[in-house]
């Protein structure tokens, strides 16, 4: 399999940074209730890792009065994050991670320049105690696995048979046609459904989510839990706004998903058990 970032390359102080993780100590910003939970599930942090890309959205023409995908500026937001994403998933496979725990994608607009924005990708690398029965916890790419799971639940997923294979995402941003005057007029006062602006919100959703879907698909997933859909207005007014879809594909580990309860030992003052 050819080296999924050969054409990433890491900054001399990320390279520092990971060198001297490696060697001393771990980074996470996992709480200590999602460190334990992790380390109980079999797989042991090394290092907090994160992928940034400051990136211009472009300008792209949209007509008042029609519902139409801005395709330009959605591939610009999925591209941005897209990059954000690798150099993360790079930063873990230079401490030979195979997965990422927890992982945030934030966009911060930037004041100081027009159309700027700082995509940010961050988790916490983890490495596994033991190979699963599949021999990798790597997905079908060689990436290491990305969710963005809580350790709580990363917890449960993994004791009840289940693997996570990758954070995936679909985005869509979308102008929503302007009311004419009359047709504002007309519904001045009364309860009447908004056909116009109901089809536009109902089909750039679904845009998202189907894109969501064939990236987990691409995976070989058996399915995408924790999906958020979610609405992002950013800086393009109140017609235009960005559906965006997530959620953590995953894949069977074994038929049987029934978790296990550990009988509850307690000690007693004559040395006998409960």
């Amino acid at each position: 399999m050819t080296d999924p970032f050969s054409g990433v390359s890491l900054s001399a102080s990320a390279r520092a940074r990971l060198a001297d993780g490696k060697k001393h100590l771990f980074t996470s910003d996992l709480s200590v209730n999602e460190f334990l939970l992790v380390r109980q599930a079999g797989f042991r942090p090394v290092g907090l890792v994160l992928g940034s890309s400051v990136y211009h959205v472009g300008i792209q023409t949209r007509r008042w009065g029609q519902n139409m995908e801005l395709d330009k500026l959605s591939a610009a937001m999925y591209h941005a994050r897209e990059l954000a994403m690798t150099r993360m998933e790079a930063e873990a496979d230079a401490l030979g991670a195979d997965g990422i725990v927890g992982v945030r994608l934030e966009i911060e607009f930037k004041d100081y320049g027009n159309n700027l924005a700082e995509f940010v990708a961050i988790g916490t690398a983890v490495v596994a105690d033991h190979a699963p029965a599949s021999g990798t916890w790597r997905n079908n790419k060689g990436l290491p696995f990305t969710s963005d799971l809580s350790g709580q639940d990363f917890w449960t997923l993994i004791q009840s048979g289940y693997a996570p294979l990758g954070l995936v995402m679909g985005t869509c941003v979308y102008h929503i046609a302007h009311r004419g005057t009359i047709a504002a007029l007309s519904s001045l006062g009364a309860n009447v459904e908004i056909t116009q602006f109901t089809e536009a919100l109902y089909d750039a959703r679904e845009l998202a989510m189907g894109r969501m879907q064939t990236e987990a698909e691409t995976l070989a997933a058996d399915g995408i839990v924790g999906v958020q859909l979610l609405s992002l207005p950013h800086r393009w007014g109140g017609h235009t706004t960005e559906f965006f879809a997530i959620g953590s594909a995953v894949r069977e580990l074994r038929e049987d998903h029934v978790i296990a309860t550990p009988s509850l030992v307690l000690p007693l003052t004559d040395g006998g058990r409960w």
